[in-house]
C-alpha cells in the first residue's frame, strides 16, 4: 500500500523569509503577517473536523452503511458539539463501487467528504469489484465498530430453528431463497454459500436474490418475497425496532451477542462453524492533505475514547472495533489478503486492479 511521506521540515528558503520578514518588517505589521505566511507551511488550513462535511452512503437506505453514517455522525457531534452535524448523501451503485470509483477520479472527494465502508466494501476490492483503481486511491481513516452476521426468516416461517434449514439445503439448496445486499461474490453472497457448504449442500446451486443494501432486502423479507435474510446483525435489529416479524435463526459470532439479539444462538453452538465479523468504517479520497487527515483522525480518536462512545455503538446495534492509522492500513492489507483466498476457494472471478 502506497504511504504519503511525512511533512518535511522548513527548507532553507522558508528559515531565510522568515527571517527577512523579522528583520525588515514591524512586529503587527500586514506585510509581516503576509510574508510568514508566504514563508511557512498552510498551518492555518481550516481543521476540515470543525467545518461542514458530509457522509456518503454508498446503497440505498436502511443498510449497514446508513448506520456507519449515522455512528459517524453522532460520535462526532459528542465530543464537537459546535460543528455542523455531518450531513448524509446516498449514494447507491454496486453496494461501494460507485462511490469508490468517484472518489478516485476524484469526481467526488476533498477534505469534507467521508464514506462509509465495511469488510463488504474489502471483500469487493479483494476481487476487483470495484474497478482498476488501487487501493491507495483512498485513506482509510477510522474503523467504528464491528457488526456480525446473521440468518433471519420472517416470524411465520417453518423454521423455527438453524437446524430446520440446514437440513432443507443439505437435501434441496435451491429451494431456499436467500436475500441480501450484494450480487454473487458479495459479502452477504459469501455468508449464504459458506452456510450452504456447511449444510452438505453445492453453494453454486443456491437461490439469491441480490438487493442494493440490506435494507431492499429485509422489505422483501417482509413481504415473504424471500426465504432467509443472510445480512449483518445491526441493520436486522435496527428493523425490528422499527417493528419488522422477524425470527433470528443464528449470528455468525464466537459467542453470543447483547443488546437486541441477546439470547440468539451461534451458529457455531447450533454445529454450523461460521463466525463472520463485519468491521464499519470510513474513507477519504487519497488526495486529501495530510493536515486534514491528521485532523480527521484526532477527532475519530478523540470520539472513540469518549466515555459515551460505548452507549453510541449500542444504540447502532454495533459492538467494540475501533482502529485508526498504521494500524488500520495493516488490517486493511491482511483483510485483502484473507478475502482474495476465500474467493479463489468458492471459485468467484477476480478481476484485476492497478496497483496495490
Amino acid at each position: 500500500m502506497r504511504h504519503r511521506a511525512p511533512a518535511r521540515p522548513p527548507d532553507r528558503r522558508q528559515l531565510l523569509l522568515r527571517a527577512v520578514a523579522a528583520l525588515v518588517l514591524p512586529a503587527g505589521a500586514p506585510g509581516a503577517a503576509l510574508a510568514a505566511a508566504a514563508a511557512a507551511p498552510s498551518a492555518a488550513t481550516p481543521d476540515p473536523s470543525v467545518q461542514p462535511a458530509e457522509c456518503v452512503i454508498p446503497a440505498k437506505a436502511g443498510g449497514g452503511f446508513a448506520l456507519t453514517c449515522a455512528l459517524a455522525r453522532d460520535a462526532l457531534q459528542a465530543v464537537r458539539p459546535q460543528r455542523p452535524a455531518l450531513t448524509q448523501r446516498f449514494l447507491p451503485g454496486g453496494i461501494g463501487a460507485l462511490a469508490f470509483d468517484q472518489i478516485a477520479t476524484g469526481r467526488i472527494g476533498g477534505p469534507g467528504t467521508l464514506v462509509a465502508f465495511s469488510g463488504g466494501s474489502l471483500l469487493n476490492i479483494a476481487q476487483g469489484r470495484f474497478g482498476p483503481h488501487p487501493v491507495s486511491a483512498v485513506r482509510w481513516l477510522a474503523l467504528l465498530g464491528a457488526d456480525y452476521g446473521v440468518i433471519a426468516v420472517h416470524r411465520d416461517s417453518p423454521y423455527r430453528r438453524l437446524q430446520d434449514l440446514v437440513e432443507v439445503l443439505r437435501a434441496k439448496p435451491g429451494r431456499i431463497a436467500f436475500g441480501a445486499g450484494g450480487t454473487v461474490g458479495s459479502q452477504d453472497w459469501v455468508k449464504a454459500a459458506l452456510l450452504v457448504r456447511a449444510s452438505g449442500g453445492d453453494h453454486k446451486t443456491m437461490r439469491f436474490v441480490a438487493f442494493e443494501g440490506g435494507g431492499d432486502a429485509l422489505n422483501a423479507l417482509q413481504g415473504r418475497h424471500v426465504d432467509v435474510f443472510c445480512g449483518d446483525a445491526a441493520e436486522a435489529a435496527q428493523a425490528v425496532d422499527a417493528g419488522a416479524a422477524l425470527r433470528f435463526l443464528a449470528v455468525f459470532s464466537a459467542g453470543r451477542l447483547g443488546g437486541a439479539l441477546q439470547g440468539v444462538p451461534t451458529a457455531r453452538e447450533q454445529g454450523i462453524d461460521i463466525v463472520w465479523p463485519t468491521v464499519r468504517g470510513v474513507y477519504l479520497s487519497a488526495d486529501v492533505p495530510e493536515p486534514a487527515l491528521r485532523a480527521w483522525t484526532a477527532a475519530f480518536e478523540e470520539a472513540m475514547k469518549a466515555p459515551g462512545y460505548a452507549q453510541l455503538l449500542a444504540r447502532h446495534a454495533l459492538y467494540p472495533f475501533t482502529l485508526t492509522g498504521p494500524a488500520l492500513e495493516r488490517f486493511v492489507e491482511a483483510e485483502l489478503s484473507k478475502y482474495q483466498k476465500l474467493a479463489t476457494e468458492l471459485g468467484l472471478r477476480r478481476w484485476s486492479r492497478t496497483g496495490n
